[in-house]
């Protein structure tokens, strides 16, 4: 009896996709994804983002920070039930994750805030604020143990530290859904998927097909 796997795409397209995924260097992915906050801040700069430049651009960085957290949550339920294999840009993601937060705080204290007083009666008084520094300062140790050297000094205790992102995509997802007033689509749909990749990273019960 075999574990069932499910495929959505052919085993053909999945050994294709892999070795394009081995042949790209690493620093592609942190080059490519790294470009969009320059781009962002420079849309501000020049009126691109609108009435609002400040507001939009935090939530412009925000979004960036969410979607590769999501992104990198996703690369062991792509493993396991597709096949396809991209762990090894998972650290990147996790670090431009990391990068474009980091970008969106230091919008929020230097821009939007700006008042050094007025940050800690932010955090007080806005819960989503609360929520998404309790993200933030989830995801700060594991920027900074997102390298070799940590990896062999934790050992163990490495993959017990970076579970730690899990809680992390959901306050950020939940950071989202509470900014925006009501129950609007977009963030919902964030919020959906970070619930979902987790599921999937739930053991799965072992369906059992007909040896052929």
């Amino acid at each position: 009896m075999k574990a069932w796997t499910w495929r959505p795409i052919s085993d053909v397209s999945v050994a294709a996709l892999n070795r394009a995924a081995r042949r790209l260097p690493t620093w592609v992915v942190y080059l490519l994804g790294a470009l969009p906050g320059p781009v962002v801040f420079y849309q501000g700069l020049t009126g691109g983002l609108g009435p609002e430049p400040i507001k939009a651009l935090e939530h412009a960085l925000g979004l960036y920070a969410l979607q590769f957290l999501l992104a990198g949550l996703a690369i062991s339920p792509l493993r396991r039930l597709a096949g396809l294999n991209l762990i090894r840009f998972r650290r990147a993601l996790g670090l431009l994750a990391f990068y474009y937060v980091s970008l969106h705080l230091l919008v929020w204290l230097l821009l939007d805030v700006q008042v050094p007083a007025a940050i800690w009666a932010d955090l007080v008084k806005r819960p989503y604020i609360t929520v998404g520094m309790a993200g933030f300062l989830l995801l700060l140790p594991l920027a900074l143990t997102s390298n070799s050297f940590s990896i062999r000094r934790l050992g163990r205790r490495w993959r017990q530290l970076h579970r730690a992102v899990y809680a992390a995509v959901l306050l950020g997802a939940l950071h989202f859904v509470m900014l925006r007033k009501g129950l609007q689509i977009e963030p919902l749909i964030y919020f959906s998927l970070a619930v979902g990749l987790l599921a999937l990273r739930l053991p799965l019960p072992r369906v059992c097909r007909k040896a052929e």
